[in-house]
């Protein structure tokens, strides 16, 4: 009998400075989603989302230089605002990319909102930790966005969104 491998599953956690419902707001409104999604230098000038489970989600993604590309995916789970969980896939895929699916789970605490993210599994060690890298700048970017809902009072407005 031959061991399978360990699955390659990212997971990572941060508590950022909002209460769990504006936090989840800036995991799932789109103007919010857009001030924090993805690496430093990353901006996102095109969000598409039907909140909904089994509704679909299309992000367009520019790099410092270069051409933008997308990722979409399926809504499995929606509780707002404990858990989201959806399908992740690049529409440009590397031959090393699957789909793979994102957990993201929120607790409150003293300080604000615990996120605790899930992703995987993913083929290769190098795709995960591309991803931890992305998601860890995301994660900081998260903050800061959690850091000026909170002090606007604008959780759910869009008078902050770009």
């Amino acid at each position: 009998m031959s061991e399978q491998p360990a699955a390659l599953v990212l997971n990572l956690e941060c508590t950022v400075p909002s209460p769990p419902e504006t936090t989840f707001l800036l995991l799932t409104e789109p103007a919010r989603l857009a001030e924090w999604w993805g690496p430093h230098g990353f901006s996102i000038p095109e969000v598409d989302i039907n909140l909904v489970a089994g509704g679909r989600y299309r992000f367009r993604m520019a790099p410092p230089e270069g051409e933008p590309f997308h990722l979409s995916g399926e809504f499995l789970e929606i509780d707002p605002p404990w858990r989201l969980v959806y399908t992740f896939a690049w529409e440009e895929p590397a031959p090393d990319d699957t789909e793979t699916v994102v957990d993201l789970s929120l607790a409150g605490t003293g300080a604000g909102t615990r996120v605790v993210l899930s992703q995987g599994p993913f083929l290769t060690e190098e795709r995960l930790e591309l991803h931890r890298n992305g998601w860890s700048d995301s994660f900081e970017k998260l903050a800061r966005a959690a850091g000026s809902a909170g002090r606007s009072g604008a959780a759910g407005g869009r008078d902050n969104a770009r």
